[in-house]
């Protein structure tokens, strides 16, 4: 008898057979997925002919892994994996997400891991945008990864499946409307047309009082429209951005630009970022995240009121809105325009360096828009009102008021929130304490017991431990009290409040008085027939570096709401050369002998400052391994805020003259390396801080 043999498949085939037809079926399809395995690893083993090493930027922030990493491209993510778009990556013992930023046909490393995979196609991180990211890292002593963070908006796939439209036309550059808008302000018509022909002019810009700012930073954006490129605007906060959102729709027409906010939603966000991205509009406005907007062909950068604190940044490496606009304008060679109602000392410096030129009002514009006043700044008001450097709001205060409403609305600016911020023995002046935790206390309305700011404890019955009296008074009042006052003083008038937690973008223009904290004052239709400044010295008694300068930028953007020809009032000592220098509405003159005391004392901007916290034996350590440049000082260290576990902590500030500031952000940068390397204890270094 003769036997025939079969092959492994023949046996395999008849094995098959002889299974139910439900398992013969789930072993065809275990198979199918096997043979689909083994294909698509045989093609992630094929590395890509063209360009196979990817240069990647790991999104870890450790500072000593601060530098692109090679990856070899598997063919079949050839086409995908392009310079800007998001990818993941095997490093070390875990999967991490990365950018791509080059391709390469060489690598001096062999045996390169290959990308797990193409997060998205989308090209998010253009190559301008990754030089400034390495620029701003090295300006800052901080780590890519971080700078990309608050670049790059989190990806949110849904939105980036949808398409993002052209913008339609816009209405025809008028280049007559940007000159009459414009007009008083020297030489903005030269810059206008530098701006015009293509050039890059860059200009330190001081507003006058009236003017509305937002109409002349879309008009200079139409401008640089009409050359052919594109334009980024950063503004400190949703109020400015929504007045400047509505005059770029007035200037520019709808669908031309893109608003790019963090509180908008991360859906709503990633989209406008898609829209600049990919060139869908030319024109991006927004908070300061936005300075990263990857906008194409970039001619202008824009910040308003580069003092406001928003503008500096809370997360890692801290940069500030401001700098990062102008490494921009250098990089990209495009214009850039630093404005305001008041003027930063490093605004200044731009115009003493010969880095800017200024834009300021002419005198007779300046006269012509508003008439400031402080009380009592005459012997005249002295007798007609012997008390009215004592009295809170003088009658000087109530005249202009009532003068006011005939025709207006009329601005109360205070520095405090609430009913009364503090309270006081009305016998001997001693501060009320709390009973259970010597809190200061504090009224929350008329009819309110007074509470512990501390600790909220009631005091039903205070006594005074001082004097034993009862009595309490009220030396520092909020805003809730003034609008009482004000409503009492002025019977019939509408009182309107304006304060943390209720911010009134808008008011009518019809009279009423706006009594609002300082940064929520709403903006009035048409502008306040006048203006009243509070508390004056409250904003003066902060032990702070920026105190003056601070406090001049608060008044004059309050008295920068006041409609042309409007009257603007201060109580306060008119004695103060702050004041006087709001009252000749004079603040690039202030800013000018603010930087020459701050250059006596070697202060910035002509000194460059950083900061290093943290527990003393941490701080100790990085003290020892920084390599400090010849000249550089070493301040403190002094006691700083304890850690959220309650370890106390220390601050040290690192001073060096301005020519040395390179060198010693490249040893900061150093210290982080060497520290993360180490993995010792973390660090907060913070270079040229806003406050100290």
């Amino acid at each position: 008898m003769t036997t025939v043999s079969r092959g492994p498949q023949e046996a395999a085939g008849a094995a098959e057979l002889e299974l139910p037809g439900l398992v013969r079926d789930r072993v065809k399809e275990g198979r199918a997925k096997a043979a689909a395995t083994r294909a698509r690893k045989a093609a992630e083993a094929s590395i890509a002919e063209v360009d196979p090493v990817a240069k990647v930027l790991v999104d870890l922030p450790m500072a000593h892994l601060d530098r692109p990493f090679d990856y070899a491209v598997p063919a079949s993510m050839a086409e995908e994996a392009q310079p800007g778009v998001r990818v993941k990556v095997r490093f070390g013992p875990k999967d991490v997400d990365g950018f791509v930023v080059g391709r390469a046909d060489s690598s001096e490393h062999a045996n390169l891991q290959p990308l797990k995979r193409v997060v998205s196609s989308e090209p998010v991180l253009t190559p301008q945008v990754a030089a400034l990211s390495e620029s701003v890292a090295r300006r800052y002593a901080g780590a890519r990864a971080d700078v990309l963070r608050l670049a790059i908006p989190p990806r949110h796939a849904s939105t980036e499946k949808e398409p993002s439209a052209v913008a339609p036309a816009g209405r025809p550059f008028d280049p007559a409307a940007a000159a009459a808008a414009w007009a008083g302000h020297e030489p903005a018509a030269a810059f206008l047309r530098h701006l015009a022909s293509g050039g890059a002019p860059r200009a330190v810009w001081h507003a006058a009082a009236g003017t509305d700012h937002v109409d002349l930073i879309a008009h200079a954006t139409a401008t640089t429209l009409a050359s052919g490129r594109g334009a980024l605007v950063v503004v400190p906060d949703w109020k400015d951005l929504a007045r400047l959102d509505t005059a770029m729709t007035k200037v520019l027409g709808e669908g031309q630009h893109a608003v790019l906010a963090a509180d908008a939603g991360p859906a709503s966000r990633y989209r406008e970022f898609l829209r600049v991205a990919r060139g869908a509009v030319k024109v991006a406005i927004g908070t300061r995240a936005a300075a990263f907007a990857p906008v194409h062909d970039l001619g202008l950068v824009v910040v308003w009121d580069d003092g406001d604190d928003l503008l500096a940044e809370q997360r890692s490496p801290y940069p500030h809105a401001r700098d990062v606009l102008l490494l921009r304008a250098e990089q990209e060679q495009a214009a850039a325009l630093v404005g305001g109602l008041a003027r930063t000392v490093e605004a200044g410096f731009l115009t003493e360096t010969g880095w800017a030129q200024e834009i300021r009002p002419t005198r007779a514009l300046a006269r012509e828009r508003v008439s400031i006043e402080i009380t009592g700044d005459t012997d005249f008001d002295l007798e007609k009102d012997p008390l009215t450097r004592a009295s809170r709001v003088p009658r000087e205060a109530h005249e202009i008021i009532r003068a006011a409403l005939a025709t207006g609305p009329v601005l109360l600016q205070t520095p405090r929130r609430g009913y009364a911020a503090s309270l006081a023995c009305d016998r001997c002046r001693t501060t009320a304490r709390c009973s259970a935790c010597q809190g200061p206390l504090q009224l929350g309305g008329p009819s309110a017991p007074p509470t512990c700011g501390w600790c909220g404890h009631v005091e039903t019955a205070w006594a005074c431990r001082a004097c034993g009296g009862f009595g309490l008074r009220a030396p520092i009042i909020g805003e809730a009290r003034t609008a009482e006052e004000m409503g009492r003083s002025f019977a019939g008038v509408r009182v309107v409040t304006s304060s943390a937690g209720a911010v009134k973008q808008t008011v009518p223009g019809t009279p009423a008085i706006v009594v609002a904290t300082i940064g929520a004052e709403p903006v009035a239709d048409g502008g306040y027939a006048g203006v009243l400044l509070l508390d004056t010295w409250l904003l003066l008694g902060r032990p702070d570096l920026r105190t003056d300068e601070e406090a001049l930028r608060r008044w004059s953007n309050a008295a920068g709401l006041v409609r042309p020809g409007g009257r603007v009032l201060v109580v306060g000592d008119p004695a103060l050369s702050v004041l006087q220098a709001l009252v000749r509405w004079d603040q690039p003159g202030f800013a000018q002998r603010e930087a020459a005391a701050r250059q006596e004392a070697h202060l910035p901007p002509a000194s460059r400052l950083a900061t290093i916290t943290a527990t003393p034996g941490a701080l100790d350590d990085a003290l020892t391994l920084l390599a400090l440049p010849p000249g550089a000082e070493v301040l403190g260290p002094v006691p700083a805020e304890p850690t959220s576990t309650g370890e106390p902590r220390l601050r040290a500030v690192v001073r060096v003259p301005r020519s040395l500031g390179v060198r010693l952000t490249e040893a900061l940068g150093e210290l982080q390396r060497v520290r993360s390397a180490r993995k010792l204890d973390p660090v907060r270094v913070q270079v040229d801080p806003p406050t100290l």
